[in-house]
């Protein structure tokens, strides 16, 4: 988009696009009547994918010669309309032509015009958001279409389940399938089909986290493309770049490669591919704090996704708007469109997205100093985050019951097929002693035999049985990744839990307590976009590892969410406290884990309090108690992270209410009816905070 287009009105813009486009196929149109339409199937089929808003037009001008065609020539001119129909959004019609297409295939037997039609429909259902029904058409097309002698369709639908079975996670049948459509295309000798399987096979390599095998067939896909000189083709392969070379960490080669992409995309007027290099390049100068840069491009990206109507690169670019407002200091603006860009996903509905987002939201409110809008979103990201971590653990549970229940009806089968070898048995014998009386002693004997090796089959079966159900009720209270109690058995535990039990005073005197303990992983989001999930979860298990060797046996410890942990202390001098946060501050920001020959080390940000807490003449119920320590540990993100916020007691209780606290812990200990201690961690000496309250304890 040109830097001055910004001020034109939409509707005149879009019309003079329009008119341009009309123009310009008309006149192709005039100067190519003389080509018969199957030679230039080819070049629409390429424009389909590219530029559709171009091959459409040009396709309605032809439509009443390709529907008068031969039905070879008929069913592709069809095929590729349905395709452009799809690229622009206007997913009815493309339907309709998909039925068509089937139809014909079904009246007329011709495996060829089916599958074709069945892959278009594929096509749809995909962009309606349907993957299981989306996969099983290609499936199906795939499977007919190895019945036909048509290389060209035989290689689609290779590619096309190839990257099926990779959305579904099996990436080995993925590759196999994609390898296969390129033997496929090095025997139909045609440059396109072939870059169009490497392009795949790229991408599969991206996503098994092998890099350089994504290279190397974008390295000859390149030299194909090049050969034949198709822009589109060099533009997607350029994109595929990008997102290999900023997961090798190459951020200089992944910037050449978009803006290589964006020129080659203004050559060819491809409008929905610019838009969506417009908002890589401004992720891209987001990421290097290039805040002038990513804001142009991420107007430009609004404006192009506007103008096409495509609601999740508007929604992307308004958030990358926010993010270099809010870089640049101007806080109301890019607040503004932040929360623009986040009602798209709140009506989305997709949570993991919007986690995402919320997340960054938060490190940019805090970054331009504005701390209570950074709480927010942090709060708001959390409850997703905890909401999203209980449906996996419960689909977790879920599918272990499920193959628990399997077993049990296999075992059950397999009891009731023994009970029937018993009866049979049984019966035969009593048709033997009416026969041969001289043999009933031997018969009986056998029987008993029979009974005894089947009771002590049951016996160890019924052993198993016991053995698994112990099994799945550990499974039930322990965390899969960190073996740590998980939440809902700490809840059950507090349940019971009798606060009065080993309170009092010590051998020296001392007041006896319990503690809560709540830490939350800072930056754990980079390490997860830098290093992969897997380094996430590495970090995870060496910080469970920790705290057990940092606190002691009986003390309870819990992976609360994601990145969270509680841990509850059940009887530790009270003056100790502060000591069992400093000492978790600096055992874990010690430690590091070898992920891939690089090191990496975390720091965590901690709430913590006595428990119980008695604020009034009645303690806190222990949900409450947590909640509070909660809202301390936000307290300690928000303040700079790397330390622990505790809460000590309460004073002057009578002139406020603990709901006041709870709505704002900052205001109430600010207020002085909260008393709060600090633990920093890595810091040779501690500080004092000038703008802290007298009623502030720096530890």
């Amino acid at each position: 988009m040109l830097a001055g287009s910004k001020h034109r009105s939409p509707s005149r813009t879009g019309r003079g696009l329009l008119a341009a486009l009309c123009l310009v196929s008309s006149l192709a149109f005039a100067q190519n009547q003389a080509v018969p339409l199957e030679e230039r199937l080819p070049e629409l089929r390429e424009a389909s994918r590219f530029v559709p808003e171009r091959a459409v037009i040009q396709l309605q001008q032809l439509e009443a010669q390709g529907r008068a065609a031969p039905q070879a020539t008929k069913v592709e001119f069809l095929t590729i309309l349905s395709h452009s129909k799809r690229n622009l959004g206007q997913l009815k019609e493309a339907d309709a032509l998909a039925e068509e297409i089937m139809a014909i295939g079904k009246a007329t037997k011709d495996n060829v015009a089916l599958a074709k039609g069945m892959l278009a429909k594929a096509y749809i259902v995909f962009k309606q958001n349907d993957l299981k029904t989306a996969h099983q058409l290609v499936w199906e097309a795939e499977k007919i279409a190895n019945t036909t002698s048509d290389l060209p369709l035989r290689i689609q639908a290779a590619i096309s389940s190839g990257e099926s079975f990779a959305e579904e996670g099996d990436f080995p049948n993925g590759m196999l399938k994609l390898q296969g459509g390129a033997t496929l295309a090095r025997q139909y000798g045609k440059p396109v089909e072939l870059i169009m399987t490497l392009h795949s096979m790229a991408g599969l390599y991206y996503l098994m986290k092998q890099y350089d095998k994504g290279f190397e067939v974008l390295a000859e896909a390149t030299t194909y493309a090049t050969q034949i000189n198709s822009t589109g083709r060099l533009a997607s392969i350029k994109r595929r770049e990008y997102g290999l070379a900023m997961e090798t960490n190459q951020p200089e080669r992944a910037l050449k490669a978009l803006l290589d992409a964006l020129e080659l995309q203004k050559k060819m007027g491809a409008h929905a591919m610019i838009a969506s290099t417009l908002v890589d390049l401004s992720d891209s100068y987001l990421k290097r704090h290039d805040y002038v840069r990513c804001l142009s491009y991420a107007q430009q990206a609004l404006e192009a996704a506007s103008r096409l109507g495509d609601e999740l690169n508007a929604a992307t670019s308004r958030v990358n708007i926010g993010q270099a407002y809010l870089g640049l200091g101007k806080i109301a603006e890019g607040k503004r469109y932040f929360d623009a860009g986040l009602a798209y996903y709140d009506k989305q509905g997709d949570k993991p997205e919007l986690q995402a987002v919320l997340a960054e939201y938060g490190s940019a409110l805090e970054r331009a100093g504005d701390m209570a809008g950074a709480v927010k979103a942090y709060h708001r990201e959390r409850a997703l985050s905890n909401e999203l971590f209980e449906k996996q653990r419960q689909k977790s549970m879920w599918e272990l019951q499920e193959k628990y229940d399997t077993e049990a009806k296999q075992r059950q089968i397999e009891l009731l097929s023994r009970e029937n070898q018993i009866k049979s048995t049984e019966l035969e014998n009593r048709r033997l002693q009416q026969r041969v009386w001289w043999l009933l002693a031997v018969v009986f004997a056998l029987a008993s035999v029979i009974v005894g090796i089947l009771y002590r089959k049951v016996r160890t079966a019924n052993a198993k049985l016991e053995e698994k159900n112990l099994e799945l009720k550990a499974q039930s209270s322990l965390d899969p990744l960190t073996s740590l109690y998980n939440r809902r058995h700490f809840q059950e535990f507090m349940r019971n839990h009798i606060q009065a039990e080993k309170r009092g005073a010590g051998t020296s005197g001392e007041e006896i307590v319990g503690a809560l303990f709540l830490l939350d992983v800072d930056h754990f989001k980079h390490v997860n976009d830098s290093y992969g999930h897997a380094a996430g979860d590495a970090v995870l298990r060496m910080i469970s590892e920790n705290l057990r060797v940092i606190l002691r046996e009986t003390d309870m410890i819990v992976r609360w969410g994601g990145e969270e942990f509680l841990a509850f202390l059940p009887a530790i001098p009270r003056s100790g406290v502060e000591e069992i946060a400093r000492r978790l501050l600096t055992g874990i920001s010690a430690c590091t884990i070898d992920y891939q020959d690089t090191k990496i080390s975390v720091n965590v940000s901690i709430g913590f309090a006595p428990f119980p807490l008695v604020p009034g003449e009645h303690p806190l119920p222990w949900e409450r108690a947590v909640n509070l320590v909660d809202m301390a540990l936000y307290l300690a993100k928000a303040h700079g992270r790397n330390r622990a916020y505790g809460v000590r007691g309460f004073a002057n209780f009578e002139q406020t209410s603990m709901e006041n606290i709870e709505q704002d812990l900052e205001r109430a200990w600010r207020a002085g009816f909260v008393d709060l201690s600090i633990v920093l961690g890595g810091w040779p000496e501690p500080q004092a905070d000038p703008a802290s309250p007298a009623k502030l304890t720096l530890v």
